[in-house]
């Protein structure tokens, strides 16, 4: 975030000196809540910043219930009251340290050497697209067995999958793999063998699109400074236009012919919704989002109205029960308000895609089994087989195990019967839990720890996250020294 544009020209130069007189204060304070931490930031303001500073937080899968935010002035500070996945307070030390680090870091674009080179990098990496792979994204129609597919195909040309991540969103669907050479170890680089690749996946995802059709493949090499996986998993969607036909509590997000982009909110309803107001006094538009509540509902948001170039001056963000209430008060980076219906339109429907495509369908599945070349397309050939299809998944590496986290559904959108659970089971030959079951909502508890992208050192040494997920696996694990498949 930073002052709006029509204030006057700074030097670029002024920044880095803001930042050396002024740097980014951090306080941990586990003493003013009974019930949770309190992260306190006061840093010279940019655009963006906000968002770095949810993005550190939630990549470390902590919960962050209520927020107050203020970058007027030129000047950032927040408050954020967090916990971890079982609701305690943050206590390890390390954990604390890394968050005070890596706060500060965001000021200096990004984390410095020390963290980079510091033992808690490897306990609490971020999520990083990986400079360390080639990259490859894909958008287009969802439909039964195009994970399978790609995947088959990369197995096929010798390609080994480090990691990926998949979202599904109104029939579209985005992915991003992070890929290494099967013959060679590192990444692709050959331009022949990428465009090679690159065609044969075309093939793939053209095969069932209509003429005319939105659909792309690209394939890229190593490059540093990339950006988030989970926040480009957004820009790929947005891209892509999948929030043209989000609307609000079931009825449309035209304006209401009060300068607002959605309806009033019904009592008890626990639809997404959004509503678009002027303050003219002030010169903000005032946003309020109200949902279910869910894990990294907050960076969904703001990872929207950063990449839409809005600056967030105030914000307030909290829970109700289930529910979440946002306010954001907003102008453009331009200085403007957002007074034509149709931008507030468009903002209203890209801030319900944010908060739908990480919603949790279906049967949840967490796999564990012993990493292999070709794993992720036998795994997901069982579900074609099977009939499911995977409505998100996201999947890596810990040490020679290779650990996914599926969403999953009867190809007819139905729930997943446990006779089909059962024979996935056995033919995928590993460990299978199921975690939740939901039906079209997100759920409280949140991801439970399938590695995404960029967890994964080049040495394949494990990140550990404080996640649900992994306290479920490593209280197994403790518990059973030959832990074998669960019978479901």
């Amino acid at each position: 975030m930073e002052v709006a544009a029509y204030q006057p020209y700074i030097d670029p130069d002024y920044d880095s000196f803001i930042e050396r007189i002024y740097p980014a204060k951090v306080c941990i304070d586990n003493e003013t809540c009974r019930d949770c931490t309190l992260v306190k930031v006061d840093s010279a303001n940019k655009h963006g910043i906000l968002l770095e500073m949810v993005q550190v937080l939630t990549d470390l899968d902590l919960v962050i219930s209520k927020s107050y935010i203020s970058s007027d002035g030129g000047w950032f500070m927040d408050v954020f009251h967090v916990t971890d996945q079982l609701g305690n307070k943050l206590v390890d030390e390390s954990l604390i340290h890394y968050i005070e680090q890596a706060l500060c870091a965001t000021r200096r674009a990004g984390l410095s050497k020390e963290i980079q080179g510091s033992s808690q990098r490897k306990h609490f990496g971020p999520r990083h697209m990986s400079s360390e792979h080639t990259v490859l994204e894909m958008t287009g129609t969802d439909r039964p067995g195009l994970l399978s597919e790609m995947s088959a195909v990369l197995a096929e040309l010798a390609c080994h999958i480090a990691s990926a991540v998949a979202w599904t969103h109104h029939d579209r669907a985005a992915c991003i793999f992070y890929v290494e050479d099967g013959v060679r170890t590192g990444p692709i680089t050959d331009p022949r063998r990428l465009a090679q690749i690159e065609e044969q996946l075309e093939n793939v995802v053209e095969a069932h699109h209509a003429k005319g059709e939105r659909r792309s493949v690209r394939l890229t090499g190593p490059m540093a400074g990339q950006t988030h996986a989970e926040r480009r998993l957004h820009q790929l969607m947005f891209a892509d236009m999948d929030y043209e036909q989000c609307r609000c509590c079931g009825h449309s997000c035209c304006g209401d012919g009060g300068g607002r982009g959605g309806y009033e909110h019904r009592k008890g309803c626990e639809g997404a919704h959004v509503s678009i107001e002027s303050w003219k006094d002030k010169g903000y538009s005032v946003v309020n989002v109200r949902s279910r509540d869910r894990p990294k509902l907050l960076f969904d948001t703001v990872c929207v109205l950063t990449d839409m170039q809005y600056v967030v001056f105030h914000a307030s963000v909290s829970s109700e029960g289930a529910l979440a209430n946002q306010e954001y008060f907003i102008r453009h980076r331009d200085g403007c308000t957002l007074d034509s219906e149709t931008e507030q339109r468009k903002l209203t429907q890209c801030l319900l895609a944010a908060v739908e495509r990480r919603a949790s369908h279906g049967l949840r599945l967490e796999v564990s089994t012993q990493n292999r070349p070709g794993l992720l397309s036998d795994v997901t050939r069982v579900f074609r087989e099977n009939g499911l299809s995977i409505m998100r998944a996201d999947v890596g590496i810990r040490g020679e195990r290779a650990i996914g986290s599926f969403y999953v559904t009867e190809a007819s959108g139905n729930d997943v019967s446990p006779s089909t659970v059962e024979l996935v089971r056995k033919e995928i030959g590993g460990s299978v839990l199921v975690v939740n079951k939901s039906s079209g909502a997100s759920t409280p508890q949140g991801p439970l720890s399938a590695l995404s992208a960029g967890l994964i050192g080049r040495n394949g040494d494990e990140k550990p996250r404080l996640s649900l997920g992994s306290l479920i696996w490593s209280q197994l694990e403790r518990f059973s020294s030959n832990f074998g498949p669960i019978k479901l």
